[in-house]
């Protein structure tokens, strides 16, 4: 999973676009991640840990998205790494957004006249 170049606005691979919208409603931790593309997908995508971290990193590194400081949710105060969008992410999320639906509209009227 790479994101697409900064100025290229190519599509997103299916991973990396629910990556990101997995993070949309705000920051959320690695397994959240995990469990929020299972979810998204309907079951469709269950990313190995090594996969997301490794979208994440590459994310970080091109400021897609930030670190944020968050808790584990349970029982102790350990730190956990939670990550949440920035405004690049998000102007790329709905760019693709917008892509997808294009795409959608376009084979419905593609499709409707065939019949």
């Amino acid at each position: 999973m790479t994101p697409t170049g900064e100025n290229s606005n190519g599509p997103l691979t299916e991973a990396a676009f629910y990556i990101l919208l997995s993070l949309a409603p705000g920051p959320r931790h690695g397994y959240a991640i995990l469990k929020g593309v299972e979810g998204l997908s309907q079951g469709r995508i269950r990313l190995s840990t090594g996969t997301l971290y490794g979208g994440l990193k590459r994310f970080l590194e091109s400021e897609w998205i930030r670190r944020v400081p968050g808790k584990d949710g349970g029982t102790t105060d350990r730190p956990r790494k939670a990550y949440a969008l920035t405004g690049k992410d998000r102007q790329i999320l709905t760019a693709e957004i917008a892509r997808l639906q294009n795409l959608v509209r376009t084979a419905r009227i593609r499709t409707a006249r065939a019949e």
